[in-house]
Parts: structure tokens; sequence; C-alpha cells
């Protein structure tokens, strides 16, 4: 009975033990909870406080309506460069952007270090055409400042009437002074996938921005060349994104298993991985990846995925570092807030956000150096090699035209534009090394 009577006490001691732990632990829950919430009501006052203040002796009459979307606006964008308040009139024309014809200059720019800055110009675009180049730096859209621009202005400003010139003022790396470039808007149509071959064996892609049917053409393409092909060159230098889906499922065109990209947010329900599957694989030939300051967004994970599944040698230059995810959420039926709820990481688990992805082999552009005159020839082979000019220049007149008739054979890559570039031309000596070490 007494061994009862002191186990029955043991019991009873932890439960009061237990309840006063518990009852501890809810008091400073909610003593912590009283503490958040009172110092939240604090920051709303002092808000409150403000406006009332802007709003009763500010210089210049003001409305409460004016300052709330002023405020709003200096809060979205002081939160990263690419969330951003939409006003009605800026949600209407987000809304509409893919409504009818609208005219444009075909950049896709970002905010880097404080400045508007191209990430990239869209080929064949009257930005490309009028020689923008990524990494130039906005300073002015016709005679306005972009210093205190969102992005989401700046593109609204670019934006306009088909055939209505516009001015930008732009900084340039190695220039002396600011470059003023005039453009006519166009409309913008986009062509993403070109493909071409070089020699007998290698694929050449270039990507120009990640639209819906990327993975549907780069599939045919390559199982249309499927028998000859023994590498493919993937060329995404100035591909400034697009959809996630399409990055990964290209990924997933050479890679079989694996985690290609994940997206962590602040809120569980944020966070994804998206996973190759060995279904979708159609090719397991040696890849080259040609990137640059100009490859951002989806490139970047396309890249970066790549190269951290060693599926790839990544030639070029740093890319942009464009590596997180934006919503759209309206608060009204007619205004939205822009804002940034997630970042991407590759299979490694590193960033892209500020980082961009590092070539395994760091190519700049430019030509090919050679020798001026073309005679790097032995002395025995200088008769010959003259005469073969004397030849070239009788024929050069019927050559240009059988060449303009043909159009060049525009589906093939020839020796002398390799030569005028020397990151594709790196990647093709590193795709036929690859083949040799595979073959």
């Amino acid at each position: 009975m007494s061994n009862k009577k002191y186990i029955t006490l043991g019991f009873a001691t932890v439960a009061v033990a237990l309840t006063i732990l518990f009852s501890a632990n809810l008091f400073a829950k909610n003593t912590e909870s009283t503490k958040k919430e009172a110092s939240r009501l604090e920051a709303l006052a002092k808000f409150t406080k403000v406006i009332s203040i802007v709003e009763k002796y500010n210089v210049d009459a003001v409305t409460i309506e004016d300052l709330m979307d002023k405020a709003l606006q200096g809060m979205m964008t002081n939160l990263d460069a690419h969330s951003n308040f939409l006003t009605q009139k800026d949600y209407k024309k987000l809304k509409v952007q893919t409504d009818g014809e609208f005219g444009g200059l075909g950049i896709t720019v970002g905010v880097r270090d404080g400045a508007l800055t191209v990430i990239a110009p869209i080929e064949g675009t009257p930005a490309d055409k009028a020689g923008v180049k990524p990494g130039d730096i906005i300073l002015k859209i016709n005679d306005e400042s972009t210093l205190s621009m969102t992005i989401d202005e700046a593109v609204s400003r670019m934006r306009g009437k088909v055939g209505e010139p516009i001015e930008i003022t732009i900084v340039r790396k190695g220039e002396a002074k600011p470059l003023t470039i005039k453009i006519v808007r166009g409309i913008i149509t986009i062509e993403s996938v070109y493909t071409k071959t070089i020699g007998d064996d290698i694929l050449y892609v270039r990507v120009t921005s990640f639209d819906k049917k990327v993975v549907e053409d780069i599939s045919k393409a390559i199982n249309k060349k499927k028998a000859m092909t023994k590498g493919i060159i993937l060329d995404l230098r100035n591909n400034p994104g697009g959809l996630l889906d399409q990055a990964v499922g290209l990924v997933d065109l050479f890679v079989d298993k694996g985690d290609i990209v994940s997206q962590k947010g602040r809120k569980s329900s944020d966070d994804q991985v998206y996973s190759a599957k060995s279904s979708n694989t159609i090719t397991d030939v040696p890849v080259v990846v040609v990137v640059n300051g100009g490859s951002a967004s989806a490139s970047e994970i396309v890249s970066g995925a790549l190269q951290d599944h060693k599926r790839a040698i990544v030639v070029g230059e740093n890319t942009f570092g464009k590596g997180s995810v934006q919503v759209v959420l309206p608060i009204t039926k007619e205004e939205a807030i822009k804002l940034t709820i997630a970042r991407y990481y590759l299979p490694s688990g590193r960033t892209i956000q500020a980082l961009g992805v590092k070539p395994d082999i760091e190519v700049f552009p430019g030509k090919v150096q050679q020798d001026e005159n073309g005679f790097s020839i032995k002395e025995a082979d200088l008769k010959k090699h003259l005469e073969e000019e004397l030849i070239k220049a009788d024929t050069k007149v019927s050559s240009e035209k059988k060449a303009k008739e043909n159009g060049n054979k525009k589906d093939i890559i020839s020796k002398e534009q390799l030569y005028k570039d020397i990151q594709l031309k790196e990647s093709v000596d590193i795709i036929r090394a690859l083949i040799i070490v595979k073959g």
C-alpha cells in the first residue's frame, strides 16, 4: 500500500510539473504574440501619422489616395528589383500585353546594381538591329531619366505605336561617352528555335527565348537529325528566359534522372522540386552550352542544371544572375502587386540569383585571330596558293550569284562564319574533342 501511495504521488507530482511547464510555455508564447501584435500596431500608427502629416503640411496639395499609391510603390520597389505595385493603368497594360498588336523594341531589361540594364536584345527585333547590346545601361528613355523608374515603368515607356520612333541613351562598357540610339518601334514576333548543322555530325541549336513550343521544336530537330548527330551545341546567348516548364523540359531531353531545379520560398506551399524522367530523354550525345551576360532566368536554369549533372560543358561568359520567382497578386479588381515569392536553386543547391552561372571554359566574344593577309603557308605551296586565288577572282561573280540563288546554304554554318564567332568556334573544338573521347 505504501509503495502504491508513493507511485501515485510521483505521478501527481509529474503531472503538476508538466502542467506548470505547459502553462509557462503557453504564457511565453502569448507574451511573444502580444509583443508582436503591439509592435505591428505601433508601426501602423507611425505610418498613419506620417501620411497625415504629409497630407496636411506638404507644400503641394496631395490626396490620401495618391499618398497611399506612392507609399505602396516605394515599399514594393524597396523589397527587390522585380517586385512592384501595379496601378490601375499598369495592371491593365499587363493584362492586355498578349491581346492585339503592340509596338516594342525587343529588349529584356533588369536592374543590376540599381541601374536599368539590358539583359538581352531579342534576335531580329528593332533593338537588335539598332545595335543594342547585353549589359548596356539605359540612362534615359527619350528625355526622361530612368534613375527612379521601376522595370515596369521603363517597359511601359518603351512600348508604343508601331512605326513610332524612340530614343534611348545608354552607357556601354568601353565607350567614353553615353550613346544615343534611335529605334523605330515594331511588332515583336519571335521565332524561338533555329537549327543548323556544322560539318556532317554536329547539330547547332539556337534558342532565343523560352516560349511554349521550345521543347517540342528542339525534340523534332534532334529526332530529325538523330542518325547523323554525334554532338549538340546549344546556344543560349542573349536568351532572357521565359517559361519555367520549357526550361525543365529542355534539360529533361538530355538528363534521365535527378533534380533539375528546385523552387524555395518563405512558405512551404511555394516550394517545388522539378525532376528528370528517363522516358523524356531522347539523346546521350555530348553537349556544349554557349552562354553570355545576356543569358538569364530559364537560360541559367538550363545551363546550370546541365553543368551540375556534368551532362554538358558550359562555354562563354558569366550569365546575368536572375533566379527569382514573381507572381502577380490582385489586391482590388483594378490593382495588383507583383511580388517575389521564391528563388530557384540548381541541383547542387547553389543559387542563380545575383551570381549567375559561371562557364566551365571562359571565352569572350570576338573573331578568331588569323594572319592579316591569309598567307600563313609554306613557300613550296605559295605558287599553288596564288593560282587558286586567281581562280577564285575569276569565278567570284558567278560564285556570288550561285550563293545568292541557293541562300548560301542557310541551314549550314560555314567555316568563315565560325571564324567570326570565337565563342562558337571554341564550342565546336570542344564538342569535337568530346566526340573523340566518347567514340
